[in-house]
């Protein structure tokens, strides 16, 4: 890491009452990796130049055809998802909460186009449906890094680590993070205990009770524990 980046990953140490990992550290590797070889430079430069942070909350868009006409994107749906379609979207905003985890079939790939963190944890700690806050672990991302999380990590959004919030490039399985059909809502089969998280297309969701947003959206109240909130 840039020594700027130790410093900050050191103050937001001192900061917090929660241990923060990098990226870098063994503690990651359950999670997920560091993905390295793939030229992200064109869609870095998008995300700079054509996406805003917004004045509160978050922004998210699946899928922006700009950034998935660069070069970098067959190259990943080759290399990394090998030769499934993928969507290149984007997630900025300015949350420094922790308070609601999602999942999807297939791995995602995450770009930091500024620093952030991300609290992640595993699926198989869910358990009936309820996950506890305290079984998951906080990780720097430094910018310009690229890292894939397993389809078997917990995340949610980035957290800022600055005044201006954050900006990460996501890169995911394609028609993830899009709305059911009712046609599609038909065919879940209640009998399996998963889909009572289930939101969107190849998204599951659990939610604390007090994430108003993500209940008032259908998502599972779910999360035991505090609703935390993380200092920069």
């Amino acid at each position: 890491m840039r020594k700027e980046s130790i410093a900050l990953l050191e103050h937001l140490n001192e900061v917090n009452n929660v241990k923060i990992y990098s990226v870098e550290d063994p503690e990651f590797k359950s999670y997920g990796r560091i993905v390295k070889g793939y030229d992200f430079s064109d869609v870095t430069k998008y995300m700079k130049e054509h996406t805003k942070i917004p004045g509160e909350g978050n922004v998210y868009v699946p899928g922006v055809e700009e950034m998935e006409a660069f070069p970098v994107k067959e190259k990943v749906e080759t290399g990394l998802y090998g030769g499934m379609p993928i969507q290149i979207g984007y997630c900025n905003g300015r949350n420094s909460t922790y308070n609601g985890f999602e999942y999807h079939k297939g791995s995602e790939i995450n770009v930091a186009v500024t620093d952030f963190m991300l609290v992640l944890g595993h699926r198989w700690e869910i358990n009936n449906n309820h996950y506890d806050n305290n079984d998951a672990k906080v990780f720097f991302v430094e910018r310009g890094c690229a890292i894939e999380m397993f389809e078997t990590t917990l995340h949610l959004s980035p957290l800022k680590v600055c005044d201006e919030g954050f900006k990460g490039v996501v890169i995911l399985p394609k028609g993830t993070n899009t709305p059911l059909s009712e046609e599609e809502k038909s065919l879940i089969d209640e009998k399996d205990a998963e889909q009572v998280l289930l939101l969107h297309r190849n998204k599951w969701v659990i939610a604390h009770p007090k994430r108003e947003p993500l209940i008032k959206q259908g998502a599972h109240p779910g999360i035991i524990g505090e609703n935390k909130e993380l200092f920069y």
